[in-house]
């Protein structure tokens, strides 16, 4: 725990960049998870949880739609835990990149959830 300690003072006396780049990937994945919460239908038999391109859409039960609100977590908090250690190990490119790479992934995420409620 030391080590992100000091790992984290580092970034945030010499990449003020990365600093910014993990507080947006928390912010937009904390509203992903605050909108898929919102949006969960429990009383809802039947809940559009995945498409596939020779099935359609596939029906399930809306427990299975709370895989959003975990990957938010995961892409939020564990990913920004990711980016230090990456940063220690690799450097500031590599941790730019990965930031930016899991900001792409929230916004997927988000387009899907989007998708899936509108046939819901």
């Amino acid at each position: 725990m030391k080590a992100f300690k000091e790992d984290f003072i580092a970034l945030y006396r010499n990449e003020r960049g990365i600093i910014i780049l993990m507080a947006f990937n928390l912010l937009i994945s904390i509203g992903v998870c605050i909108f898929s919460i919102v949006k969960l239908n429990p009383s809802s038999p039947v809940v559009k949880i995945g498409y596939g391109d020779i099935g359609g859409y596939r029906d399930g039960s809306w427990l299975d739609m709370l895989a959003f609100p975990l990957l938010s977590f995961v892409f939020g908090i564990l990913h920004n835990l990711l980016a230090t250690r990456i940063f220690h190990k690799r450097g500031s490119g590599m941790t730019k990149f990965f930031l930016l790479v899991t900001t792409c992934l929230i916004l997927g995420t988000l387009l899907v959830l989007i998708r899936l409620l509108k046939e819901g």
